[in-house]
Order: structure tokens, then C-alpha cells, then sequence
């Protein structure tokens, strides 16, 4: 059977301060596409997206306040969507305010993420200097000297946690090459740091300064 929603465009750009359309007509498709998305109707998931990913996205951008981070969210949530959609249950609640909430839920998951990974774990826990802590500025003019594919990885390993082996399936590489982009990555880095004046204290650079 054809679904009504085959006319949706398969992709949409996210817009700043896009208006939430309430309307009777707009809120009643919105339930039909519901309904057809938990019988596993794609076209519906896609109305639902075009729908309301801007209204999303403005959303979670007001809590995450970095653009780029709210398009991974925004994405993630209606990823999600795709099996969560079934755990809804219109009885008053809104289906949109219900995204809202799954999305704000996502929003704080990926803050609590971002403040529990600290700069130093860019390093050696036993070399890291706690200057360079305070200097986020330095820290980010040095991953600005490296390589894109370098700095993707050590962003995602470091920052958004994933595993080599996420990052591998990401960037379409092996996950042996992503081993190598890190470690090529880190040592980059780190000489740019030193060069900066705001590299880890080691043992070693203690010898080369008192010689």
C-alpha cells in the first residue's frame, strides 16, 4: 500500500526560529503519521522529521549553545525516534512536547558527556600539567594545526568518547588506521603544545631544561 507521506522530501535543512505549526489539520496528520511510523511506515518517520527537526534543533541549541553540537543532537534524536516512537502513547501529552523531552533528555546526556571529559585525558594522567587546563584557548589553536582527519579523531575519541572501533564505522576506515591517526594525532599535539608553551611537565623535558 502507498503511503500518504511518499510526497515528504527525503531531506531538510534545519532553520533558525522556524514557527511550530498547531494547526487542527497539521496536529491530525501529525497523529495519522505517528500511528503509520509504529507500523514501521518510513515515509511517516520522514514527515515526522521534516516536521519538526528545526523546531528540535532550535531547541537543543539553546541548551548545548554550539551550533555544530546541536545538528549531532538533533540528528541523534530522531535517529532514536526510530524505535523509541513505540513507547509513545498519546493520552494528553502531546506528541511534540514528548520529543521535546526526549531531545532535552539527549541534550543533558551529551553536556554531562562533554563536562566529564577533561582536557588532560588528551595525555598521560601521570605527565598532565594542570596549567594547561586553564588555557582552552592554546589547547584549541594546537588541534587547529592538525591534520582534519587527525583532529576528527582525537575529537571524537576524547570528546565525544567513542571507541576506535565507533570511529572507525564513522569515518568509513579501518579501525588499525584510526589507531594510527590517534597516536600520530596525540604526538602532533603535543610538539605543538610545547611549542606554545603549554605542554605536559615530563621527566624527560626536566633533564633536557636542567642540562
Amino acid at each position: 500500500m502507498l503511503s500518504p507521506f511518499t510526497a515528504v522530501p527525503s531531506t531538510i535543512g534545519f532553520k533558525s526560529g522556524t514557527s511550530l505549526d498547531e494547526s487542527p489539520e497539521t496536529l491530525s496528520k501529525t497523529r495519522l503519521a505517528v500511528a503509520a511510523a509504529k507500523q514501521g511506515d518510513q515515509q511517516a518517520l520522514r514527515y515526522l522529521y521534516v516536521s519538526y527537526s528545526s523546531n528540535v534543533f532550535g531547541y537543543v541549541r539553546s541548551i548545548l549553545q554550539d551550533e555544530h553540537e546541536a545538528e549531532d543532537v538533533t540528528q541523534l534524536v530522531f535517529t532514536k525516534l526510530m524505535t523509541a516512537i513505540n513507547k509513545y502513547d498519546d493520552r494528553g501529552v502531546p506528541f511534540f512536547a514528548w520529543l521535546l523531552r526526549m531531545a532535552r533528555n539527549l541534550a543533558i546526556d551529551h553536556l554531562r558527556a562533554r563536562r566529564a571529559t577533561p582536557v588532560e585525558t588528551l595525555f598521560d594522567p601521570d605527565q598532565s600539567c594542570g596549567a594547561d587546563l586553564d588555557r582552552p584557548q592554546t589547547v584549541r589553536d594546537a588541534l587547529g594545526t592538525l591534520t582534519e582527519e587527525q583532529r576528527e579523531v582525537i575529537i571524537l575519541r576524547h570528546v565525544y568518547g567513542l571507541s576506535p572501533a565507533e570511529i572507525a564505522e564513522r569515518m568509513g576506515r579501518s579501525e588499525g588506521s584510526i589507531h594510527g591517526l590517534h597516536h600520530r594525532g596525540r604526538r602532533a599535539l603535543r610538539d605543538e603544545l610545547v611549542r606554545l608553551e603549554s605542554s605536559p611537565f615530563t621527566k624527560g623535558s626536566s633533564r633536557h631544561a636542567a642540562t
